[in-house]
């Protein structure tokens, strides 16, 4: 998702307090403020009820506190947690945020993220089956930069493996 304002209003006009509060967090982490920013976001997780809250703000919060975790097992929980989130996610829910979103375009970045993980924990073989199934979905990114990042971190990752 590109373009967050700090309300976390969206293409769609609606003000969501807690993609706000997600991005806000992001911006901390990305002035050098990690532990701040992991504490804030864990402190969100709780407040919206965890993976039993609105699947877009859990799938969105995993997937931002795995990048901020130092230790790889800690990393892969958080990210198994935001793919648990998007199965639970419907596009109708996250079209409410921003019009352009299809939870099919989420996959093939999750998936790249738990095979980053679970290379870093030395397992190859899971990471190679979860690099398939992010490639299985690249038709489902949208076109343009992201799509370019994520099919080629993808191929350094097989590259790497």
């Amino acid at each position: 998702m590109t373009g967050r304002e700090a309300t976390g209003r969206e293409a769609t006009g609606v003000e969501d307090p807690v993609m706000g509060r997600i991005h806000a967090a992001q911006l901390r982490a990305a002035a050098g403020e990690r532990a701040g920013a992991a504490a804030d976001l864990a402190a969100l997780w709780d407040e919206i009820g965890g993976e039993a809250g609105d699947p877009l703000h859990a799938v969105s919060l995993a997937h931002f506190l795995a990048d901020l975790q130092d230790d790889p097992a800690d990393e892969l929980e958080w990210d198994r947690r935001a793919l648990r989130a998007a199965d639970g996610l419907t596009d109708e829910r996250a079209r409410e945020y921003h019009s352009s979103l299809a939870v099919r375009g989420f996959y093939p970045s999750l998936h790249l993220n738990l095979a980053a993980d679970l290379v870093e924990l030395g397992d190859p073989e899971a990471a190679r089956h979860h690099l398939d199934r992010a490639e299985a979905g690249f038709a489902d990114l949208p076109p343009g930069e992201y799509a370019d990042m994520i099919t080629g971190a993808v191929a350094r990752l097989r590259a790497q493996l």
